[in-house]
C-alpha cells in the first residue's frame, strides 16, 4: 500500500534506542539489587549507567531533530504528545496517592507495635517552621518564576524567559541542598518503624522528582539559549513546566501531611 506523505501524523522509523534503553534499565536494576544484596558495588554498574545516559541522549536528540529540523511535529502530533504527557503525570499522581494512602492509614490507626502513637515514641519530628517551611517557600517561588518564564516566552521576551528559567533551576537545586541538610540532621532512619520508612519513601521519591524536574528545566533552558523554541512552538518547555507544577503540588501535600499535621 502506498503511504500518503501528506497525512498529519508522524510515522516513527525503526530506531535502536527503545531496545537498548530497556536492556540497560534491566541491567541497571540487576546490578542495583546485587549491590543491595552483597553490599558491594560491581563496577559494571557505572558502565551501564554511562551507556544508559548515552542512549537516552541519542534518543532525545532524535526527537528534537524530528520536531525542530524535519518538521514532523505537526499540530496533531503535538496534541498527541500533550495528551501522552498528561497521562504520564496522572500516573505519577497515582504513585504518590499510594504513598499518601499508606501514610494516612498508618497515622490515623497506629498499631500497638509502635505504641499506638503517631509519630511513634522516641522519634523526634522536624520542626515544620524551619527547613520544611523554607523549602515550601522556595518551591512556591520557583513555580512563580517558571510561570513568568513561560509568559515571557509567549510574548517573545526571550532574555527575560531565560533568566526566569535560570532562577527556577537555581531554586530547585537549593531545595535539593536543603533537603540533603535535613537528612543529615535527621534523628531517625529508614528502618525506624513504619514512620521512618514512609517518611524517607515519600520525601525521597519527591526529592528524586525534584532532581529530574531540575534536569528537565535545564535542558529546556539550554534549548532556549540555542533558540530552539518560538512563541508558538515550544512544547518541550511546556512539558517541563507542567512537570514542575506537579512537583510543587505534591510537596504542598507532603508538607501539610508529613511535617505540619502531627507536629
Amino acid at each position: 500500500m502506498k503511504m500518503n506523505l501528506f497525512q498529519p501524523f508522524h510515522l516513527v522509523t525503526v530506531s535502536p534506542w527503545p531496545l537498548l534503553s530497556s536492556m540497560m534499565i534491566f541491567s541497571l536494576l540487576t546490578f542495583v539489587v546485587n549491590w543491595f544484596y552483597l553490599n558491594k558495588v560491581n563496577y559494571m554498574l557505572y558502565l551501564v549507567i554511562l551507556i544508559l545516559v548515552v542512549v537516552l541522549f541519542q534518543w532525545w536528540r532524535d526527537v528534537v531533530r524530528e520536531g525542530l529540523f524535519q518538521g514532523f511535529h505537526t499540530v496533531k502530533v503535538v496534541r498527541g504528545l500533550k495528551y501522552s504527557f498528561i497521562l504520564f503525570i496522572i500516573c505519577e499522581v497515582f504513585f504518590f496517592i499510594s504513598i499518601f494512602w499508606c501514610y494516612l492509614h498508618m497515622s490515623l490507626s497506629p498499631s500497638v507495635e509502635i505504641g499506638g502513637l503517631w509519630p511513634p515514641l522516641n522519634l523526634n519530628m522536624f520542626n515544620p517552621y524551619l527547613i520544611p517551611l523554607m523549602n515550601t517557600l522556595i518551591l512556591l517561588s520557583s513555580g512563580g518564576f517558571v510561570t513568568l518564564s513561560h509568559y515571557s516566552l509567549l510574548n517573545n521576551k526571550k532574555y527575560i524567559s531565560i533568566f526566569m528559567m535560570f532562577m527556577t533551576i537555581f531554586l530547585g537545586w537549593l531545595f535539593s541542598l536543603l533537603q540533603y541538610m535535613e537528612y543529615e540532621e535527621c534523628g531517625f532512619t529508614f528502618c525506624d518503624s513504619v514512620f521512618g520508612s514512609i517518611f524517607f519513601l515519600s520525601t525521597g521519591f519527591h526529592g528524586v522528582h525534584v532532581l529530574a524536574g531540575s534536569m528537565f528545566l535545564l535542558i529546556s533552558l539550554l534549548r532556549m539559549i540555542m533558540k530552539d523554541f518560538s512563541s508558538i512552538h515550544h512544547f518541550g518547555v511546556e512539558a517541563s513546566i507542567w512537570y514542575w507544577h506537579f512537583v510543587d503540588v505534591v510537596w504542598l501535600f507532603l508538607y501539610l501531611l508529613v511535617y505540619f499535621w502531627f507536629y
